[in-house]
């Protein structure tokens, strides 16, 4: 009997580099084949007017989108997603436009990526809302009568705010609104010396609104109220 001589030739190493390359040979010739299919994140551009439409809602910044290739297309696009570059989806009546128009995203589509079949958009989220973009100034005027002083001390000169005026810009429902006028208060307790203050502008915070600032500076003199001679008199009295 061989068996000594049989277990002796026999080589793992060989055996193993010759699955692998039998697996590799799998491998490839799979990926040569075509339709296969994937659904993918591509990243989307919004192309309008921004000086006179804003979006009410954000915007997506990719679209699902269900494609088909060979196995070496899909692969390339599923491992380097960060090489692709966004699609532009034109919008051109943005106050009439409610919902992306899938068929010619996937147009566009197919234009931008040579190497892929687009099938079909993969309805997510797909809602749009834009307004017209509107611009108000607003006033500012600080609280003068509930400023928190130590007596007899009171405020000796004009209330100073820097700025006066604050524009802010934003979709026009939500800009019209807005005050006319933004009372600034003085938050500190038990004045007694000059003030001098950034104080933020909490009241027009808002994600959808641009405003020229967020702070307002507010100075103001302080003095000590001093009693007259009749006063005196008659405080005695």
């Amino acid at each position: 009997m061989n068996t000594t001589q049989d277990l002796k030739s026999f080589q793992p190493t060989k055996a193993l580099l010759c699955l692998g390359a039998a697996a590799l040979f799998w491998l490839l010739s799979a990926l040569n084949k075509p339709g296969y299919t994937l659904n993918v994140e591509y990243p989307i551009r919004f192309v309008y007017n921004d000086s006179l439409y804003v979006p009410t809602s954000p915007l997506p910044r990719n679209v699902r989108v269900n494609v088909s290739s060979d196995g070496w297309g899909l692969l390339r696009h599923s491992w380097l997603p960060f090489r692709v570059e966004p699609v532009n989806y034109v919008v051109k009546q943005p106050l009439q436009t409610s919902v992306i128009n899938t068929a010619s995203l996937a147009a566009t589509l197919t234009e931008h990526v040579k190497k892929l079949h687009v099938n079909y958009i993969v309805a997510d989220t797909l809602d749009i809302h834009f307004d017209r973009r509107l611009t108000k100034t607003i006033r500012l005027v600080a609280d003068s009568l509930h400023i928190n002083m130590v007596p007899p001390y009171v405020v000796s000169s004009v209330i100073n705010l820097t700025p006066r005026t604050i524009q802010v810009e934003g979709p026009a429902k939500l800009v019209r609104g807005l005050p006319d006028t933004v009372i600034v208060k003085i938050p500190r307790k038990r004045i007694s010396d000059n003030y001098d203050e950034e104080l933020p502008l909490n009241q027009l915070r808002h994600p959808l609104l641009r405003t020229s600032t967020d702070r307002v500076a507010v100075s103001f003199e302080v003095g000590e109220l001093l009693s007259t001679p009749a006063n005196s008199e008659k405080a005695k009295k």
